[in-house]
């Protein structure tokens, strides 16, 4: 308690206050190891790492759970904290929150980075982050609440992360679940959090056997270093690194969902692809960027990106990622295969490979894009700025097309209901979100 109460960013501006949950904040505080390799380490994702130094940290994580014991469905979602922004921010919770409490899960987000805690360089600043205490870290935004938190650097930040999964699972008194009985630990993470997950699935799961399931969402084609002590990672290095997939022979599910801006473009997952086998699921969403207009809010305006940010539908694809993760880890069935993106490789670049309306071909569709009356990209505009270039752009589709694909509104009405049914068939959208994604339809011009 104190100070001025939970900080966890959220790009939309909402707060946590949902009847039935409780949200807490606490202390997490011990003595954490870093990681060591020899030699470069392998794109295949096989590392082999080892103990190093130990350092002391002293961090927070945010809880947010049932009410009551009887209303939690036996799965938490640990969710590292994403620092992109300069602050900790909770991008997934954001994205699959109604699926979070209408499922009875309990979430947690650990401050696990350097930066968080300590505060430094912003990688992609936000028109007047300065003001929401981006790059100042917790200690120094709010010491009365934070002052006595301390972080040793990104190096122990993996086993800062094993150390909290481990305590959510101890029963007891002293836990921050209270009386919830833990049977599930799903570790997700977005972006740069990501990134830090490959590195924690390809290095360190082999060594814990910690989590459960990860969602790897919207990573880049390196996985993130294993860190120095004292400072957090370089994201701009981090993303020009080797691109690395995931090791085959990990012994959990892990999904990883990823969208136009990563595939292609600054991000440059495209390298790192890989198959899908008994263990591994790759969702590449057509239509959508790595930040959108779901996650972003009312706060697009502010942004100032030359074009009216992405539009697409991947919220309701991340949230039957959250539910078929549990469902694989729980009784072993697992999720849909999704087709790729289909890319060009003849020119110099890869491409994507566009439909008649202007949209991607392949990957995991959604009504948006297969009922479109936009064009939904996740690649960069013109004259982006950094933090643009990850928002993807929305551009309408002229009337006159509009009026030879759609003969009526009702002709519209029954295209996009057919392509929501496709989506919800085809395990990418779950059936409880048919009629929101219905309601979520863009109208068409001239309509209401």
């Amino acid at each position: 308690t104190g100070g001025n109460g939970v900080m966890v960013a959220a790009a939309d501006g909402s707060t946590f206050e949902e009847p039935g949950y409780v949200e807490q904040e606490f202390t997490a505080a011990g003595t954490a190891v870093r990681y060591t390799a020899e030699g470069d380490l392998p794109t295949d994702g096989t590392w082999d790492l080892t103990e190093g130094d130990t350092a002391d940290y002293r961090t927070r994580i945010v809880v947010r759970r049932p009410e009551k014991a009887e209303d939690f469905n036996g799965t938490v979602v640990v969710e590292w904290l994403n620092v992109s922004g300069g602050l900790d921010a909770n991008p997934d919770f954001t994205f699959m929150a109604e699926e979070l409490l209408r499922g009875g899960y309990a979430w947690v987000g650990v401050s696990a980075q350097h930066i968080g805690i300590e505060g430094g360089p912003v990688a992609v600043a936000a028109p007047g982050s300065e003001f929401t205490g981006a790059g100042k870290g917790l200690a120094a935004f709010d010491p009365e609440r934070y002052g006595d938190l301390s972080h040793p650097g990104d190096a122990f930040s993996y086993d800062l992360y094993t150390q909290v999964g481990r305590a959510l699972r101890a029963p007891g008194d002293a836990s921050p679940l209270g009386d919830l009985n833990v049977e599930r630990v799903l570790a997700v993470g977005e972006s740069q959090s990501a990134f830090a997950l490959t590195t924690y699935v390809n290095g360190v799961q082999p060594l814990t056997h910690e989590f459960d399931g990860f969602i790897i969402h919207s990573r880049g084609g390196a996985a993130a270093p294993l860190g120095e002590p004292d400072t957090g990672i370089d994201i701009s290095g981090t993303i020009t690194g080797e691109p690395t997939r995931i090791r085959t022979d990990i012994d959990v599910p892990v999904i990883t969902v990823q969208t136009e801006s990563d595939v292609l473009g600054l991000l440059n997952y495209f390298p790192a692809r890989q198959d899908d086998n008994d263990r591994f699921r790759l969702w590449e969403v057509a239509g959508s960027a790595h930040a959108d207009s779901f996650q972003i809010g009312a706060a697009e305006p502010m942004l100032g990106c030359p074009k009216p940010i992405n539009r697409g539908q991947q919220s309701f694809v991340l949230k039957a990622a959250l539910r078929g993760l549990d469902a694989w880890v729980t009784d072993g069935e697992a999720p849909s295969k999704a087709d790729r993106l289909n890319v060009d490789e003849s020119g110099d670049q890869p491409t994507y490979v566009l439909d008649e309306a202007g949209n991607v071909e392949g990957g995991v569709r959604t009504p948006a894009v297969d009922a479109p009356v936009n064009v939904l990209s996740g690649l960069p505009a013109e004259n982006a700025t950094v933090i643009c270039m990850l928002m993807g752009s929305t551009t309408p589709i002229p009337a006159a097309e509009l009026a030879e694909m759609y003969d009526s509104p009702a002709a519209y009405d029954d295209a996009y209901e057919k392509a929501a049914d496709a989506a919800v068939e085809a395990g990418f959208v779950l059936d409880d979100d048919r009629a929101s994604l219905i309601e979520a339809a863009p109208p068409l011009p001239g309509e209401d």
